[in-house]
C-alpha cells in the first residue's frame, strides 16, 4: 500500500504536494519523496520516514515547479533502503519521474525482457522503477521528436498494459510535458482527479489515492480515473486527457473499506464511512440472531478503522458504546511495519487501556480485521489485565486466509492465522471467550450498496479468485520467500529508528 499525488497548478505546487502527502501519510510510513519541474530541470527530493521528517525547508525551496508529484511508501516489493523511496527518474526521453501504488506480479518476466530486449539497467528491485523503464521504452519507440502528442502517449501506455499484470496506480511527470496516470485494468488500486479554478487562470488539476487528499487541497471532485484508464494533463495548456486503453474489468479491492482508506475518503464513488457503518450493522445482525448470544455489557472499538463499525453495532445491539482504549498517536499502523518483532513491541507503545472500561464487565472488542492474530492476542492481553470479566471479539473482516499479491503486506501464508486455525482455534490462540467473523457476502454487500454500477470486488485474501495476473503456486512461493527476506532486512534496517516511534 502506497499513497500516490500528482498536480499541475497555476503558482508553485510544493506546498499543496507535501500538505496531500501529509493527508496521504496513513498509506505509507516507511518513505517519502517529491519531484517537480520548473521548465528547466526536474528537482526531487526523497528519503525514508515520515513525510515531515523527510522534508525540511531547505528542500521545500528547492523544489521549484507549479507541476510536480509525491509518495508514500510502505515496501511490498523491493526493500527498506533508501535508495528505492520513490519517485524514481530516468532521463530519457526528456526526462520521466514516476510513483505507483500496487504490485506488479509478473515481476521476474519483466525485468528479464527489461534488461535483455530493452536493454535497460536497473539499479534497485523495486517494481516501481522497473514500471518506470518499461514506460520510458514504450515512450522512445514512439520516435518523438521535440514533443510527445496524447496520442503517442496513449499508445505507449497500451503497450505497458500489455507487459505487465498485478494491480498498481501510476503516477508520472513527463519534464516539459505534463502529467500521466493510469490505473489496472482491473481498478484494485484507487485512483481520483480534482480540479480547482483560480480567478481568471487556467483550471488547476489533482491526481491522488484518495479524495480525502483532493478536498484537503480544496480541489473538487472531478471523478475516478477508470479502470484501464490513462489520463494525461498537459502543462503548458492546462488541458486534459483521456483514452480507455485497454479493456476494463472493475474489481476495487474490498480491504480499502475494511482497513487501508481513511473513513472521510470516496473510492469508485463508495464512501468508506459508510460502508463501514454498514460492516458494523451486518455484523450485530449475526451476533442477534446467535441462539448462543453471550451477555455483552459494553462494546469497544479498537482504535481507529474500527470506531465507526463499534458505533454502528451498538445500535442495533442496543448495548453501550465506549472508548475503552487511548491511542499514542505518535505510533505507525502495527499493521504495516516491516517487521514481526517491530508489531509486537509497538503494540503496548500504541494503545493504553482505561481500566474503569472493562473491569468486571463483558466487552465485546471490535476489530476490523484479524491478519497475524498478534495484535489481537496482545490486547486481548490488555483487556483481561484490566479486570475484563468476559472478553468477545468481532472482526469486521471475514478470516483472511490467502496472501495479498496487489500491494497489501500480508503475503506470507505462514503469518495468516486463518490460513492454518479454524475459528475456534483462533478464538483460543487469542485468548476470547467468543470470536466472531463478518461473513464474506455481507462484507461484499456493504461496499456494493454504495455503487450499484460495481458487481465485483477483489477479496482474494479473503479466499476469493485473484482477478489480475496468473498467480500460480510458484508465484505465491515466490512472493513468500522475497518478502520474509525483506521482513528479515526491514528489522535489521529499522531498528535503529526505533526511538522515534
Amino acid at each position: 500500500m502506497c499513497g500516490i499525488l500528482g498536480m499541475v497548478a497555476n503558482q508553485p505546487v510544493v506546498q499543496d504536494l507535501y500538505d496531500g502527502l501529509i493527508v496521504l501519510q496513513h498509506r505509507g510510513q516507511d518513505a517519502a519523496g517529491l519531484a517537480t519541474h520548473d521548465g528547466n530541470q526536474i528537482h526531487i527530493k526523497k528519503g525514508n520516514g515520515l513525510v515531515r521528517d523527510v522534508f525540511r525547508t531547505k528542500n521545500m525551496i528547492r523544489l521549484k515547479g507549479n507541476i510536480g508529484i509525491g509518495h508514500v511508501r510502505y515496501p511490498t516489493a523491493g526493500c527498506y533502503t533508501e535508495e528505492e523511496a520513490q519517485p524514481f527518474y530516468v532521463n530519457a526521453p526528456f526526462g520521466i519521474v514516476l510513483g505507483h501504488n500496487g504490485n506488479l506480479t509478473n515481476y521476474e518476466k519483466v525485468k528479464k525482457d527489461v534488461i535483455d530486449k530493452d536493454m535497460r539497467h536497473l539499479n534497485t528491485t523495486s517494481d516501481s522503477e522497473l514500471l518506470l523503464n518499461v514506460l520510458a521504452h514504450e515512450l522512445i519507440q514512439q520516435k518523438p521528436k521535440r514533443h510527445l502528442t496524447p496520442d503517442q502517449i496513449f499508445d505507449a501506455v497500451k503497450h505497458v498494459y500489455k507487459r505487465i499484470e498485478g494491480g498498481y496506480a501510476v503516477m508520472s511527470m513527463i519534464a516539459g510535458h505534463g502529467i500521466l496516470a493510469f490505473r489496472d485494468p482491473n481498478g484494485i488500486r484507487p485512483l481520483i482527479i480534482g480540479t480547482r479554478k483560480s480567478s481568471g487562470k487556467k483550471m488547476e488539476y489533482i491526481l491522488a489515492s484518495e479524495s480525502v487528499a483532493v478536498q484537503s487541497m480544496g480541489f473538487k471532485v472531478l471523478r475516478d480515473v477508470q479502470p484501464g484508464e490513462a489520463v494525461y494533463i498537459d502543462q503548458k495548456n492546462h488541458k486534459l486527457y483521456s483514452k480507455q486503453c485497454v479493456k476494463a474489468d472493475p474489481t476495487p479491492c474490498i480491504f480499502e473499506f475494511v482497513y487501508l482508506a481513511r473513513p472521510d475518503s470516496l473510492i469508485d464513488g463508495i464512501s468508506v464511512y459508510k460502508t463501514r457503518i454498514r460492516m458494523g450493522q451486518k455484523l450485530a445482525k449475526q451476533i442477534k440472531e446467535d441462539k448462543n448470544m453471550p451477555k455483552i455489557d459494553v462494546i469497544i472499538p479498537v482504535p481507529e478503522t474500527s470506531r465507526p463499525i463499534a458505533l454502528a453495532m451498538s445500535e442495533v445491539l442496543k448495548v453501550r458504546f465506549r472508548e475503552g482504549f487511548v491511542k499514542n498517536r505518535y505510533i505507525g499502523r502495527t499493521f504495516i511495519m516491516p517487521s514481526q518483532h517491530l508489531r509486537q513491541k509497538s503494540i503496548r507503545y500504541k494503545l493504553n487501556p482505561i481500566p474503569l472500561e472493562f473491569k468486571g464487565k463483558n466487552v465485546l472488542l471490535v476489530d476490523d480485521s484479524i491478519v497475524r492474530g498478534n495484535t489481537s492476542r496482545k490486547i486481548v492481553e490488555m483487556v483481561r489485565e484490566a479486570g475484563a470479566n468476559k472478553v468477545y471479539f468481532a472482526s469486521a473482516a471475514p478470516p483472511i486466509v490467502n496472501p495479498d499479491v496487489y500491494g497489501i503486506d500480508m503475503p506470507t501464508r505462514a503469518e495468516l492465522i486463518a490460513g492454518r486455525l479454524s475459528i475456534p482455534q483462533i478464538a483460543k490462540s487469542i485468548g476470547v471467550d467468543k470470536l466472531y467473523y463478518q461473513k464474506i457476502e455481507d462484507l461484499l454487500d456493504c461496499a456494493h450498496e454504495g455503487n450499484k454500477k460495481i458487481k465485483n470486488f477483489c477479496w482474494s485474501s479473503m479466499g476469493g479468485p485473484y482477478p489480475a495476473g496468473n498467480i500460480t503456486e510458484a508465484v505465491l512461493k515466490r512472493v513468500e520467500e522475497e518478502r520474509f527476506a525483506y521482513q528479515t532486512q526491514g528489522s535489521a534496517t529499522d531498528g535503529d529508528q526505533m526511538p522515534l516511534l
